[in-house]
């Protein structure tokens, strides 16, 4: 019986290891130098809501100072280091822009509290003090600056584009615009509570609601139900997020600050101060990323805008190395190339 035991955990050791998870590739993403010894990125941290925010500065190779940069914050409570955000930003470092890519607030890498807390004003907060972390630095030319978002990251980058005249160029990624068409903000009220709301210094003093703790995902809605039910979800979650060393947790709570009735992001379109790229999922299964939406609040940009269609439902292109991620990748160093350099 020892020695039957003794063999299956050999075999079970030589299964792991093979993995692509546990590959040397897998544990250089958490390198801050590629495999030739050349620095890939330096840890940063700034301030945003009484919090430490930190992340990493990409900088592009023998271009040490005053790059165009693009400032990355990841989708709904998934973090920088392994779930695909970084691969991004690799390839626009090698592109030639700098990236300078943080974990929101509460999560991951950050500080902030309540842990694992998704608040839709202070995470597009975290991008507004982000600008102003990038322009102290020498590495970044701070009149050519581009906010990224992917799935509810899209939403607050579109929004940040439509209030900051700081940026110039705008990158959204399989945007969760929720599943209703925005009406109209006739009179600009609706704009102008938005504005206020994300420049307060102490947003979480605001009077919120909130979603107690539950899971992310989970493979059993009968029995534990969880926040994202899909089980494309499930599958890209506990796959990227349940690789070692990624600070992702499979739990999560939700505060808002009232919104006026009728609210809604996306009629902030006309507003943008920047081109927009968007990159869209036509067959997204998500409930919150609805194309159709996503389509109506294209159709009202009137700052120079490009649309991308993409195969793969909401995570295809999230999954890498993959067919996805190039066609995705290049479209965006396309768009960049042409708004930002």
């Amino acid at each position: 019986m020892k020695a039957v035991k003794q063999l299956m955990i050999i075999a079970l050791l030589a299964f792991f290891v093979s993995q692509p998870a546990f590959s040397s590739n897998r544990l250089k993403k958490n390198s801050k130098s590629d495999a030739s010894g050349t620095e890939l990125y330096k840890d940063i941290a700034f301030t945003s809501q009484n919090a430490t925010l930190r992340g990493r500065l990409y900088v592009p190779e023998n271009h040490p100072e005053n790059n165009p940069v693009v400032i990355m914050a990841h989708g709904f409570t998934t973090t920088i280091n392994g779930m695909t955000a970084d691969k991004y930003a690799e390839r626009f470092r090698e592109a030639g822009f700098a990236v300078l890519l943080y974990d929101h607030r509460n999560l991951g890498i950050s500080d902030g509290e309540p842990r694992r807390d998704v608040n839709f004003w202070v995470q597009c907060r975290g991008y507004i003090d982000c600008i102003d972390f990038a322009e102290t630095r020498p590495e970044i030319d701070p009149a050519r600056i581009a906010v990224w978002g992917a799935s509810m990251s899209a939403q607050e980058a579109f929004f940040v584009g439509a209030i900051d005249d700081r940026v110039k160029a705008i990158v959204t990624m399989i945007p969760g615009f929720e599943s209703d068409f925005p009406p109209e903000d006739k009179d600009g009220r609706l704009y102008e509570f938005a504005k206020k709301t994300v420049m307060n210094d102490d947003i979480m003093g605001i009077s919120h609601t909130v979603i107690e703790r539950m899971p992310i995902v989970s493979s059993d809605q009968l029995g534990t139900p969880s926040v994202l039910t899909e089980i494309t979800a499930y599958r890209w979650f506990i796959e990227y997020g349940g690789r070692f060393g990624t600070n992702w947790d499979n739990v999560v709570s939700y505060s808002d600050v009232a919104r006026p009735e009728l609210y809604h992001t996306g009629q902030f379109a006309p507003r943008l101060k920047a081109p927009i790229l968007m990159i869209v999922a036509v067959n997204d299964e998500m409930e919150g990323a609805n194309p159709e939406v996503t389509l109506a609040i294209y159709n009202k940009v009137t700052q120079p805008k490009e649309w991308v269609d993409i195969d793969g439902g909401h995570f295809g292109l999230l999954h890498y190395p993959s067919a996805l991620f190039n066609k995705s990748s290049q479209a965006q160093i396309d768009f960049l190339n042409k708004y930002l350099k």
